[in-house]
């Protein structure tokens, strides 16, 4: 009715000046709704779009300077949140200490939203050009069964998704894998640590992608049963002396101590030697568990193909299984259920090696098996012979360069760690402490700063993860990829001298 009624904006403009000046007046809207015919709810609306428009108009105009000082304390204030770890009191107390403003927590938290929402638009129109590795883990938080679902370049460290606690099962995932390929992301293998969720939804999404497990995972649990049998053993050895004393007794014709005193020296002896046996080969196969898993497995003939390579992996289960059984009572359920976590993973383990064999078999012809052998060699020590790719190559003779180049290229790439999430994991960590919980928007801000952040030290010093992964050719200010732009300001030997100029801008 209010939209159809006949009136002009004049009389508009008077009707809602009266409602607007006696607003505390009791009747006036009832009596001006009877009088022009228009219901009360139209001149409710009529009057809150009043009083919109006179707040506008008498809110004085903001200059280009005081723009200028709000965007550098929005620049604050995510900087505080991201690099300092703060929550929205502590960026409250750093702004009054360090600027000399004062912002509400609501102002802060209003920035911080905004910021957010620009940070899952910006993370939506990210798709690289190519094929990638990618590492999948979860985050576990405090709530039983719900994680951090999150996806990382293997190469680059690039952060393509980090979700929201959700439920960790595979449709989680498969709605987090499916969402990716709409972006734009395509992956030619995947890495995780094995966990039947993301296994079902990898073979759902892209059933051909070669699934990775970590190894890393499967030698951490090695040394866990190692360091648990080498306490076995220990404990063992320092109650040689104790059956010693109880035998001792015995022998004197008295009772032995204690609630299940043992006073057999010779078959606590003949326990101790073969705890120690099978300690010591425990130890053995994990050293060579660790050879074979290695990305180059050196052997007389050159680089081990991926059948051979195989083959050993099923040996050495065999014996890890033959040790499992002339092992005492208490050690062989620690190695049994290592043999059945091996026996799972095994086939997951090398799934890198088949797409070597073309490369390596090429490289032999070419340069002869002892060639590639000290190829190999110089690779597994390019930490000390490198440590780049280009410097380990100007090592080698210039007719070796065109063959060892797309072989060390081949190797360097090889996916079969996950540790980059798990990297990813830690830095997520401390704002866990801070904030408890991290929401999707605040997962997205996180994300814009690690991919723009440069590494200051190592490999990698000098580039960011975008650089890294040939997305960006320079680093840029993640604030200022957010539109954050940073203010421009000439040096000078005045305002370097007083600071209050900037802190009055700020204020």
């Amino acid at each position: 009715m209010g939209q159809g009624h006949c009136s002009t904006a004049s009389q508009r403009v008077e009707w809602v000046s009266q409602l607007v000046a006696h607003s505390d007046t009791y009747g006036v809207v009832t009596h001006l709704s009877q009088m022009i015919g228009v219901s009360r709810q139209t001149l409710y609306s009529w009057k809150a779009k009043g009083e919109v428009a006179l707040e506008q108009a008498l809110r004085p105009v903001r200059t280009k300077a005081e723009d200028e000082s709000n965007v550098q304390v929005e620049r604050a204030i995510l900087t505080l949140l991201v690099e300092g770890h703060a929550s929205y009191r502590g960026i409250q107390r750093c702004l009054e200490m360090l600027l000399g403003v004062h912002v509400s927590v609501g102002k802060i938290a209003a920035v911080v939203q905004n910021a957010e929402q620009r940070a899952q638009q910006w993370i939506s129109r990210q798709a690289p050009p190519t094929a990638r590795g990618l590492a999948l883990d979860e985050l576990y938080g405090p709530t039983h069964g719900e994680a951090y679902l999150n996806v990382v370049d293997v190469h680059s460290g690039v952060v393509w998704a980090s979700t929201s606690l959700v439920g960790v099962d595979g449709e989680s995932w498969t709605l987090l894998l499916w969402q990716l390929e709409e972006q734009g992301l395509h992956w030619q293998s995947a890495v995780s640590d094995g966990g039947r969720a993301i296994g079902e939804a990898v073979a759902t999404v892209t059933p051909d992608c070669p699934h990775q497990r970590d190894v890393w995972h499967i030698l951490h649990a090695c040394q866990q049963v190692q360091a648990r049998q080498d306490r076995l053993v220990e404990g063992l050895r320092q109650r040689t002396p104790v059956v010693a004393r109880q035998a001792a007794r015995v022998a004197a014709g008295k009772r032995p101590r204690g609630k299940c005193p043992r006073s057999d020296v010779d078959a606590h002896a003949a326990e101790l030697a073969q705890a120690q046996y099978v300690c010591e080969g425990l130890r053995y196969l994990s050293g060579e568990l660790r050879q074979l898993l290695g990305v180059v497995v050196l052997t007389a003939q050159g680089p081990m193909p991926s059948t051979v390579r195989h083959a050993e992996l099923e040996a050495w289960l065999c014996l890890l299984a033959e040790l499992s059984h002339v092992a005492p009572d208490s050690m062989q359920q620690d190695l049994t259920r290592l043999v059945t976590l091996l026996r799972a993973a095994l086939p997951h383990l090398v799934l890198f090696a088949p797409g070597l064999d073309e490369l390596q078999e090429q490289a032999s012809q070419a340069l002869g098996p002892g060639a590639v052998h000290l190829l190999g060699w110089a690779w597994q020590r390019r930490a000390i012979l490198g440590p780049t790719r280009k410097a380990l190559l100007e090592g080698l003779p210039a007719d070796w360069q065109l063959v060892a180049a797309p072989l060390f290229a081949a190797w360097d790439a090889t996916v079969r760690a996950s540790s980059v999430v798990e990297n990813w994991h830690s830095v997520l960590r401390p704002y866990l402490a801070v904030h408890r919980t991290l929401s999707t928007g605040m997962l997205a801000v996180l994300v814009v700063w690690h991919n723009h952040r440069v590494a200051e030290r190592g490999l990698h010093q000098g580039q960011s993860p975008l650089m890294r992964s040939g997305m960006a050719k320079e680093s840029h200010d993640w604030l200022k990829a957010l539109g954050y732009p940073p203010q421009e300001v000439a040096f000078s030997p005045e305002s370097h001298a007083d600071p209050q100029p900037m802190l009055a801008l700020a204020a």
